[in-house]
């Protein structure tokens, strides 16, 4: 690749990282709304998602104006944050939904109890997928940086998601 291409190509990797930025910044946006008109904060627990999407926003400021190592860095931790929460906010959501269900009827089966969870709209099993795809958008856009390619290079191999060469 000349000098001509690779100066292209970096144009090209910025100008994606700035949509994934754009991205990031709706869906936390949207997300917040969403729990606050839900009123996802009447246990401490609930408050998890709605703390951690109020921490990522002087992180993207930062990170906005900055453009540093240690913004960057910032804002990995909390996004690597946001996808333990979305792990945790499914089991939750789980054990919530499957207590109710057997205060409901305590014969229920285990399969029945199991069907019954995974339909539940309140509350919804899936939801804190929402916490992770938008904790993995965020860690793509932070090892799509410069700082960070070889960094992500060694986890992509290390996961085997990426060919060594």
């Amino acid at each position: 690749m000349d000098a001509h291409q690779e100066e292209a190509s970096a144009v090209h990797v910025e100008a994606l990282r700035g949509w994934v930025l754009a991205i990031l910044v709706l869906g936390l946006a949207g997300t917040v709304i969403e729990l606050i008109l839900l009123g996802h904060y009447e246990q401490p627990l609930q408050l998890v998602p709605v703390v951690l999407i109020l921490a990522s926003a002087p992180a993207l400021a930062w990170h906005v104006m900055h453009r540093d190592s240690a913004s960057l860095y910032a804002l990995m931790t909390i996004m690597a944050l946001f996808v333990r929460a979305g792990f945790v906010g499914f089991l939750a959501h789980f054990y919530g939904s499957a207590e109710f269900q057997l205060d409901l009827d305590r014969s229920i089966s285990t399969w029945d109890l199991l069907l019954k969870v995974m339909r539940a709209k309140a509350p919804p099993l899936l939801a804190p997928g929402m916490m992770m795809q938008l904790g993995l958008l965020g860690l793509a856009y932070v090892f799509s940086d410069a700082h960070y390619r070889p960094c992500a290079t060694r986890v992509l191999r290390f996961l085997r998601l990426k060919e060594t060469r």
